[in-house]
């Protein structure tokens, strides 16, 4: 099967290796996921940004790893592919990558996609980008939709040979993440911008989410339609073709079948009252690839106040930086607060049952039920883990 994906190998300055498949709906970060971070003047990252009280917090990433990608949006993962270790295995399935630039909205934002785009070693295909034929196409110029509205959806047709570093042959998976389009949450103001920087999650709980996938807040290939929606089972639905039931068996049966692939939920563009785009993508990878993958201590981790979040880390230190707490638990930050979060959970949990439900048909794997009945009937976490126990 092909799964809806960016993956992306990490090598780190010591030579330590890992390799993160980014899955979710679209906007939810996957061609981010495989660049390079974006960095202020000063060199550090801006991670987040109140909009209530002011406060940003930055970070030094210090000896940042060396980034291979190997697919930007389809890994193939094919029936004749080995696993390897128990671990999902994976290769690229496009010749040609569709980059949104959406994100890119003045000069110096990404000189990786300025040098690939301004100095091309062959034309390019651009989409949404305010520029004549045979000139040179500046990336953040977008086409406007109506007067001041730039289009949110503006794109480049990129071959993957031109790709600096990538990598095309099989690759093994040691954490699979999933991104989620979030807005600020606010105790005035709640939503379902409740997920913390990164949750570690059994592959039960993960399944779902990807069931689920939503496609979150100010999508920008989604000009229709207010509040949450559903990508659909894989995050690929709008592309197949069938009953969602047989892509969900196919899911589940790709996932028990690779139990030494980890999982994680990485938000973008908010936490909480805090703004951060891209961010925790960028920080989380550096982050994993440090300490080796997914795998957690269970004194390092506490488990989030709603089940379908799994695991929250209890702290993170980055190089001299202490991340705050807030940013970790979201019902730990002021502006938010345990009624905030518990109003955004309700929010994601009633989307999460009435989007699930549609799968409880007579065909569905007995197991996967299971697991379904278990969220729809508010188990606690600790119920998913004993279901998918986490190696």
């Amino acid at each position: 099967m092909v799964n809806h994906a960016s993956t992306v190998k990490l090598t780190t300055a010591y030579d330590n290796t890992l390799v993160i498949m980014h899955e979710g709906a679209s906007g939810g970060g996957k061609s981010e996921m495989i660049e390079e971070a974006h960095r202020e003047p000063s060199g550090k990252v801006l991670l987040a940004d109140n909009i209530i009280t002011g406060e940003q917090i930055r970070l030094s990433i210090k000896d940042p790893c060396e980034i291979s990608p190997v697919t930007d949006d389809m890994a193939l993962s094919h029936v004749s592919f080995k696993k390897e270790g128990k671990k999902l295995v994976v290769k690229d399935a496009e010749a040609g990558w569709f980059l949104r630039m959406n994100h890119i909205d003045h000069y110096g934002v990404s000189p990786q996609h300025e040098k690939l785009c301004v100095h091309p070693d062959e034309p390019l295909i651009f989409m949404n980008m305010d520029a004549v034929p045979n000139s040179t196409c500046l990336i953040w110029e977008h086409t406007m939709d109506a007067p001041g509205k730039p289009c949110p959806n503006p794109r480049v047709i990129m071959p993957r040979k031109l790709i600096p570093n990538n990598i095309s042959k099989k690759v093994a998976v040691d954490v699979r993440s999933f991104g989620v389009r979030t807005p600020i949450c606010t105790k005035e103001k709640p939503s379902y911008g409740i997920i913390g920087l990164v949750h570690v999650l059994p592959a039960s709980l993960a399944w779902l989410w990807r069931l689920v996938a939503p496609r979150g807040h100010e999508n920008p290939s989604i000009v229709q339609g207010e509040g949450m929606e559903a990508e659909g089972v894989g995050s690929y639905w709008p592309f197949a073709t069938g009953r969602k039931v047989d892509q969900a068996n196919l899911l589940l049966k790709q996932i028990m079948e690779t139990p030494r692939t980890r999982y994680v939920l990485i938000p973008n563009q908010n936490i909480g009252a805090y703004k951060t785009g891209f961010a925790p993508q960028w920080v989380v990878r550096e982050l994993l690839a440090r300490r080796g993958g997914a795998k957690f201590r269970p004194d390092q981790v506490q488990e989030a106040r709603t089940p379908l979040l799994g695991y929250a880390l209890k702290s993170l230190r980055m190089n001299d930086i202490q991340i705050p707490p807030g940013l970790l638990q979201v019902d730990r930050q002021t502006e938010v607060g345990e009624e905030g979060y518990d109003k955004g959970a309700e929010i994601l949990n009633d989307f999460f049952k009435k989007e699930l439900k549609e799968f409880l048909v007579p065909d569905l794997d007995p197991f996967g039920r299971q697991i379904i009945e278990a969220f729809i009937n508010d188990s606690p976490l600790e119920e998913f883990v004993k279901l998918t126990p986490m190696e």
